[in-house]
């Protein structure tokens, strides 16, 4: 179970994902979270170091969807600012939002690639497709209750993945 939760990568940062590394492995497909991966959760804005880190990875042909389990409307004025395509709401981790970002993208799994700041909806569901993950901080520390409540037991899955040395940071 500990593997189906363990992201290939971990980043402090969507930012210090390297553009270059992931095209060179043959991927061609982003799925990116949006709250707290691009956006800091309950902001509108997508911070310009975020904005630019987007504009170069489509710039290197990449192509991104933004997979989100908000049901917002703000979810949908992000992403139309971001000019990029949303499915929310997503129902992460079930497979049927990420085989339907993938359909969107018009790539193939193998080329594909999951970003998100939560182990439990993010890489879980990423993992179970068998798709490439990448864990990211997130980057603000305001969070729905639920999602407070996940962070504890995530701290105690990244501290079982150090301690078991899975975890690629």
């Amino acid at each position: 179970m500990l593997r189906l939760l363990c992201p290939g990568k971990y980043y402090d940062s969507i930012c210090e994902v390297d553009l270059a590394e992931l095209k060179r492995r043959g991927i061609d497909g982003l799925i990116i979270d949006l709250d707290n991966t691009l956006v800091p959760r309950y902001e509108r804005e997508t911070p310009q170091r975020i904005r630019r880190w987007l504009q170069e990875a489509i710039l290197q042909g990449f192509r991104i969807c933004i997979l989100s389990n908000n049901w917002t409307t703000r979810a949908s004025k992000i992403a139309n600012q971001l000019k990029l395509p949303l499915l929310a709401p997503a129902g992460k981790p079930r497979q049927g939002a990420f085989l339907r970002a993938i359909k969107l993208l018009d790539v193939s799994p193998e080329q594909t690639v999951v970003i998100g700041d939560q182990i439990f909806t993010d890489i879980l569901g990423g993992n179970r497709l068998g798709l490439k993950t990448i864990l990211v901080v997130p980057i603000s520390p305001q969070e729905m209750l639920h999602t407070k409540f996940l962070r504890r037991l995530e701290r105690l899955v990244l501290k079982k993945l150090r301690e078991r040395n899975l975890l690629k940071e």
